[in-house]
C-alpha cells in the first residue's frame, strides 16, 4: 500500500480535516465570533468528518450513520440560528 493509500485508509486524512476545522473555529472566535455561532456553523461538517473516518476505518455503520444523522437537525439549528428559515426565497 502506497503511503497516500495508508494515509486515507488510517483515517488520518479525516484526522487532519478535524484539525483544520478546530483551527478554523480557534481562529473564528479569536476574531471576535460568538463561539456558539461558529461552533452551529461547522458543526455539521465536524459530524460529516467524524462519519468519514469510521468509513474510511471500516467502523461498523451505526457508526457512520450517527453522525451523519446529527449533522441534519444541527444544520437547521445554524440556519435558524440565522434567520434563514421561514422567510421566502429572494428574488
Amino acid at each position: 500500500m502506497d503511503a497516500v493509500s495508508a494515509f486515507f485508509a488510517s483515517g488520518h486524512a479525516a484526522d487532519l480535516i478535524l484539525i483544520v476545522l478546530l483551527a478554523e473555529f480557534v481562529w473564528l472566535v479569536a476574531r471576535g465570533a460568538r463561539a456558539l455561532d461558529v461552533a452551529l456553523a461547522l458543526g455539521p461538517a465536524v459530524l460529516i468528518v467524524f462519519a468519514l473516518r469510521g468509513a474510511l476505518t471500516g467502523a461498523d455503520w451505526p457508526m457512520i450513520a450517527l453522525p451523519l444523522v446529527l449533522s441534519f437537525p444541527v444544520h437547521i439549528a445554524d440556519l435558524k440560528r440565522r434567520g434563514m428559515l421561514g422567510k421566502p426565497p429572494r428574488p
